[in-house]
């Protein structure tokens, strides 16, 4: 009773937030779309008995996996939003990476002070977050405003409804859960060992390269998967910062669900979006169980 009462909750929380929901959706993508309440056919009636589960599933089909598979638009979503949250990552990674050794290298009394600043920006909206990136990205925006007042440029930079403002408002908000897990790996680091590395004649930057990156490998691991897993499912950047010229399949999601109100062809974009967010996590998980299972 004791194991079963301590696995009980979280393989509850799964089940009733993870796998139900789940389920729900992949029967949806299985259905046809109806001008009805819900807008999609067969609906789950328990009171006509076997017959009436029967015949409801003999309706489900693989229409909407057909269709997506036959047009290019989708498929072009999927690789574009693929693209730029590959991008991102590598972004935030390249400028996380440097903010976390920082801090880890920094006085005892100031690592307190330089986590609130790297948590900070949680304490406001998401959303008036990238709201303010428009104004500073906008033609007439902070960012033109003060590269013309010292003469830098001549006219106003084309920033906002680019990829390039996608990748900026990506980068902004999702770099602190890059920074944390890098900062928490090398916080745990041991220094003998990087004098130990010196005194066998590396210099500190072989050091660097030899024994602190990779033993930070977890947390750049674990960085990067939050920060590319929801940033491939991305609405609210793409659509405030990128416009109509950034293609990813969060927005084509958002227009099929409440624009074209096709709930069978969104939840099927969605199931094929969990199974992309899926595999490369179960293929990570596997990887690390071999090599713990090789170290013992």
């Amino acid at each position: 009773m004791r194991k079963f009462s301590l696995i009980f909750v979280p393989y509850s929380w799964l089940i009733g937030l993870f796998l139900v929901p789940f389920v729900i959706v992949l029967k949806i993508s299985l259905s046809d779309t109806a001008l009805a309440i819900p807008p999609y056919v067969p609906t789950l009636d328990i009171s006509g008995g076997m017959a009436s589960l029967s015949d409801f599933f003999a309706q489900l089909d693989f229409e909407n996996f057909a269709f997506l598979a036959s047009d290019d638009l989708y498929w072009k979503a999927y690789l574009s939003s693929l693209q730029i949250a590959a991008i991102s990552t590598v972004l935030t990674l390249l400028i996380g990476y440097p903010i976390a050794y920082s801090m880890t290298r920094a006085a005892e009394e100031w690592r307190p002070t330089l986590l609130m600043l790297i948590i900070l920006p949680f304490w406001t909206s998401f959303l008036i977050r990238v709201y303010a990136w428009m104004g500073i990205l906008g033609k007439e925006g902070v960012l033109n405003t003060a590269l013309m007042s010292v003469g830098i440029i001549s006219e106003p930079l084309e920033i906002l409804n680019t990829p390039t403002a996608v990748y900026i408002g990506i980068v902004y908000t999702y770099l602190p859960f890059m920074v944390l897990p890098i900062y928490s790996a090398l916080e745990r680091l041991d220094d003998s060992l990087l004098e130990a590395a010196e005194d066998l004649g590396c210099s500190r930057t072989s050091a660097f390269f030899l024994v602190t990156l990779p033993l930070s490998k977890p947390g750049i691991i674990a960085g990067s998967f939050l920060v590319f897993i929801p940033t491939l499912g991305e609405f609210v950047i793409p659509s405030l910062l990128g416009g109509s010229r950034t293609l990813m399949i969060g927005k084509v999601l958002w227009d099929e669900f409440f624009s074209n109100r096709d709930w069978p062809l969104a939840a099927a974009v969605a199931v094929i979006l969990l199974m992309i967010l899926i595999i490369p996590i179960v293929l990570f998980q596997k990887n690390e169980q071999k090599q713990r299972e090789a170290e013992q």
